[in-house]
């Protein structure tokens, strides 16, 4: 594999305190076998060459789960938000010269097609920095797309929204494409200014078009891309959704 290849981190390092178990999340299983398998298989399937797992909470029980996987790991020693998990890999970016894609290891409903259109686009215009979004039809909880005459503006928090942003449907579900300098720049500058003290990567758009660099964001992701798992009767759901559109339970590939 070649530094202008993708690269691919994946976000591995939570406790899951939802899910009722001392598991690390990204282990609890799905369709026959853990989440975060389902995750370095799709990012294999759409041509990514090098894969980083961030591993934090249960760390050797992660690495011991993915030992005959072809993938490298990152430490992040304490959970300091997901700015701070990309962050530790610094070493690996810094040979990277391809796009870098950052996506979170809990979610084994990552479509291949997804994927390789973020990739495309990427390759196509070339920002610094290119979101993966989707409409869903109930937002709440989730971040939304603020554009401005259609152009992406920046991730407005639920929170933090007013009525008229809480009416958006186009909302970030942490799939990133970044050109790695540029992710490099705005990791320098992150803060933790926050009321959880953590650094988000999802301050780094912002900070990127702030500077005037070209963000982006295209709604490729499909439907069930939107389901998440943070308590135990969200990952049945995600395993009925699962075998509904054709994952195997013997691991792989979809029938």
């Amino acid at each position: 594999m070649t530094a202008d290849q993708p690269m691919a981190i994946v976000l591995a390092a939570g406790k899951g305190t939802r899910m009722e178990s001392d598991l690390p999340k990204v282990l609890f299983p799905a369709c026959g076998k853990p989440m975060v398998h389902w995750v370095i298989d799709a990012l294999r399937t759409a041509g990514v060459g090098r894969i980083v797992v961030v591993v934090g909470y249960q760390a050797e029980r992660v690495q011991e789960t993915l030992a005959d996987r072809d993938v490298e790991f990152a430490l992040q020693e304490q959970q300091l938000g997901t700015g701070h998990a990309v962050n530790m890999c610094r070493q690996q970016l810094a040979e990277q010269q391809g796009p870098v894609l950052v996506l979170a290891g809990d979610s084994p409903l990552v479509q291949v097609a997804s994927l390789q259109d973020l990739l495309q686009r990427f390759e196509r215009d070339r920002p610094a920095c290119l979101l993966g979004t989707l409409h869903k039809d109930d937002p709440h909880g989730l971040g939304r797309i603020v554009r401005n005459a259609g152009q992406f503006a920046g991730i407005v928090e639920e929170k933090d929204a007013t009525e008229q942003q809480r009416k958006i449907t186009e909302v970030n579900m942490s799939t990133y494409v970044f050109e790695p300098r540029a992710l490099e720049h705005a990791l320098d500058r992150l803060s933790n200014n926050n009321r959880q003290g953590e650094y988000y990567l999802t301050d780094c758009p912002g900070i990127l078009i702030g500077e005037g660099r070209p963000v982006a964001a295209d709604p490729v992701l499909r439907p069930c891309e939107a389901m998440s798992v943070n308590t135990p009767d969200e990952l049945r759901q995600v395993e009925a959704e699962m075998v509904r559109i054709g994952y195997t339970r013997s691991g792989g590939d979809r029938v």
